[in-house]
């Protein structure tokens, strides 16, 4: 037997509540759906740590622009289910964007500065979505521990700070970016990567080791280190960059100096497809 789906709040308010009162602490991985192996190993995450395992299938239209690609989001529930069971999820939380923002929602959870570089000024509005419908999810589902990938760096820290200010009892567990056997970092969109596309895509994880190899080499100026991604990047066929910085990893603000933990992000386009990346120095 597959996954179970339910698509109401109050029945997966109740699996949760039927799972506690047998004493099993509930995991959680939130989604969009169009599920890979990247998402197959956050719910083996929180399989290892909890008794029940709840993913969360919901495609957020409060975090899509008005010309971002929501309406050609890919939804593959019949797919999901099946690796949401292989990986070892209880249940499946399916809502309807009805369900999830009744009539008359006028309420929005926003997390300030964390916002300000990166996917923030390029993607007006993304995080505010994302931390109003996270937030959402968490009251109704009342996990225990919530499981984010790395690969989302920004999101993860937003959710991170979001979970802090407002004292939410919940344990956010940032896994480790799961990636293809040539470096490219899975993401549901990969699937738009043309042939061509895909074949040069793992050229993006090279230029950031790169960049790491440089920095444990000795070269500490941010500048001088975003100046030579950003060259190795432009190199890339067909690749036009939205972003290459290196920045603090805690206040994701502009580093002079690698004089501490820093993060190195991108985005660029190949052809339609907006892909990210990053990695921690």
């Amino acid at each position: 037997m597959l996954t179970p789906i339910v698509t109401t709040i109050a029945e997966i308010r109740e699996a949760g509540a039927a799972a506690r009162r047998v004493g099993k602490t509930v995991g959680f991985v939130p989604t969009m759906g169009a599920l890979h192996e990247g998402h197959a190993a956050l719910v083996r995450a929180a399989r290892s740590s909890s008794g029940f395992v709840v993913v969360s299938i919901f495609v957020n239209p409060t975090q899509f622009g008005p010309k971002e690609d929501f309406a050609k989001y890919p939804r593959t529930l019949e797919a999901d289910q099946k690796l949401c069971h292989d990986a070892g999820a209880d249940v499946i939380f399916a809502p309807s964007a009805e369900e999830m923002y009744p009539e008359r929602s006028l309420t929005f959870v926003e997390v300030t500065e964390l916002d300000a570089e990166l996917c923030g000024p390029r993607r007006p509005g993304h995080f505010r979505g994302v931390c109003t419908v996270v937030m959402k999810l968490f009251n109704i589902v009342g996990p225990d521990t919530a499981h984010f990938g790395a690969k989302d760096a920004q999101q993860a820290r937003i959710i991170r700070q979001m979970v802090r200010d407002l004292n939410v009892d919940v344990d956010v567990r940032v896994e480790p970016t799961v990636r293809e056997m040539d470096g490219l970092a899975m993401s549901s969109r990969n699937r738009y990567l043309s042939p061509t596309e895909r074949a040069t895509a793992p050229a993006i994880y090279q230029a950031l080791r790169h960049t790491k190899t440089m920095a444990f080499g000795g070269e500490i100026d941010a500048a001088r280190l975003e100046s030579a991604l950003h060259a190795e990047l432009s190199a890339i066929p067909g690749a036009r960059i939205d972003y290459a910085r290196i920045l603090d990893a805690d206040t994701l603000q502009p580093l002079a100096r690698l004089d501490r933990k820093a993060l190195v992000a991108i985005a660029l386009f190949l052809g339609t497809t907006r892909l990210i990346d990053n990695l921690e120095i």
